[in-house]
């Protein structure tokens, strides 16, 4: 009896296993595939030091476009005076009041969601972890009350590779599903899954300004584990990988082990932030070119593709002061009051797109922001500022809520760039 019964005790126990690993994601989600939604990156870098006063110093100033602030619960002042000689003021990330309203314009505006950013050294103990932890939650739980779809993208900017690898990503991804809940949220699930599976994001992968090799980094490891780890994975993955990830060349490694990765993911997204320019003669046919060969290639490997657009660029102010040597001009790639914008998007959804990647929700420091900014920004002798050409605050929300629309054929899709009523 005894010899017969060991068998069915290995079967309850390999059950009892998969049960468990089943528990771990919600079955369920508002959100099954990232096919048909615009997507944004979301930074919520913007945290308030101790002593409350956030740019203290004009001749430090990292950031290139500022945010309007008056919707914000909570502002903290600047060490920068308005035109009109009022204190500049600015959000903090850390706020659940900041969280709650941006969430809230995305739905408002028609902004499917948003990817959150967790960079490597967030994988690590120390204050920034702890202070992504609270942006992560605080997003979770607006993303549950305005039914916005939310996932984790692990930006590998900080990692070394000297002799570090993807392992502390590893811990963090199975710290944020048993603590930080984030596929199994509290309320109305909105994790986003793709091919029913709950996605996860890899960026950072070919780009030579990397100080780590990928073949050295444990990413084949990482990317079997967020897939097939019994209890973790069961997960789909994305990889944000250079533009010309297909020809290993421009801007991306010549190394054709990134093929190798790229095979084994679900979609990938080319990182188009500076490699096309509304100031270079038929660039969008150069975007458009691309596009359909990347989704020629990854059809043949059964790999689905989410196209990159910008809003524009601005690297002054950062340029200056960390980067002396190379002072970036004021609205490098400009935005031409959205025409940039606009081209992108019709031009990705015109060339067979089914999902868009908007970079950024809130990346000021590079101006490619497309939440709520202001034409009335500071007044600095040192540091200067990017506009908005006149547009109103929420334009560019308006925009993307738009590009969304005509994604999923709501709206027939315009080349021109659309005005409102």
């Amino acid at each position: 009896m005894k010899k017969h019964l060991f068998p069915l005790v290995i079967c309850l126990f390999l059950f009892s296993i998969g049960i468990s690993a089943q528990n771990k994601h919600s079955k369920t989600t508002d959100y099954l595939t990232y096919k048909g939604l615009v997507m944004a990156g979301y930074q919520g870098w913007f945290r308030a030091p101790q002593n409350g006063t956030m740019y203290p110093d004009e001749n430090r100033i990292s950031i290139d476009m500022w945010p309007d602030v008056t919707e914000y619960e909570k502002t903290y002042p600047t060490g920068l005076k308005l035109a009109d000689g009022s204190t500049a003021r600015f959000f903090n990330s850390t706020d659940q009041s900041t969280v709650d309203l941006h969430f809230k314009w995305m739905k408002e505006y028609g902004l499917d969601g948003v990817f959150m950013q967790r960079f490597f050294n967030s994988t690590k103990p120390g204050y920034e972890r702890e202070a992504s932890n609270t942006v992560l939650k605080y997003a979770l739980e607006a993303a549950s009350k305005y039914d916005r779809a939310i996932a984790v993208m692990y930006d590998l900017s900080g990692l070394k590779g000297d002799g570090e690898d993807c392992s502390s990503v590893i811990k963090d991804w199975k710290f944020l599903v048993d603590s930080l809940k984030v596929t199994n949220q509290s309320g109305t699930k909105t994790y986003l899954h793709h091919r029913d599976k709950p996605l996860v994001v890899i960026w950072g992968l070919g780009f030579p300004d990397r100080p780590y090799d990928i073949r050295n980094i444990g990413i084949k490891r990482l990317i079997d584990f967020l897939k097939n780890d019994p209890v973790y994975g069961g997960c789909s993955v994305m990889l944000g990988v250079p533009t010309f990830w297909r020809d290993l060349n421009a801007d991306c490694n010549h190394d054709p082990y990134l093929h190798e990765i790229i095979k084994q993911v679900d979609i990938i997204m080319p990182w188009v932030v500076q490699r096309f320019s509304p100031l270079l003669h038929h660039d969008m046919d150069r975007y458009r070119d691309d596009i359909i060969a990347d989704m020629k290639w990854c059809k043949e490997n059964n790999i689905d593709y989410a196209p990159c657009v910008y809003p524009g660029f601005s690297w002054h102010n950062l340029s200056t002061h960390a980067f002396s040597e190379d002072v970036k001009p004021v609205g490098s790639i400009p935005r031409q009051g959205g025409k940039f914008y606009w081209d992108l998007i019709s031009t990705a959804i015109g060339s067979g797109a089914d999902m868009l990647y908007v970079a950024m929700f809130d990346e000021v420091n590079e101006g490619t922001a497309i939440f709520k900014c202001t034409n009335d920004v500071p007044v600095s002798k040192v540091a200067q500022f990017n506009g908005l050409d006149g547009r109103p605050s929420d334009f560019y929300l308006w925009l993307t809520g738009k590009a969304a629309k005509a994604l999923r054929g709501e709206e027939p899709l315009s080349l021109k760039l659309p005005e409102r009523n």
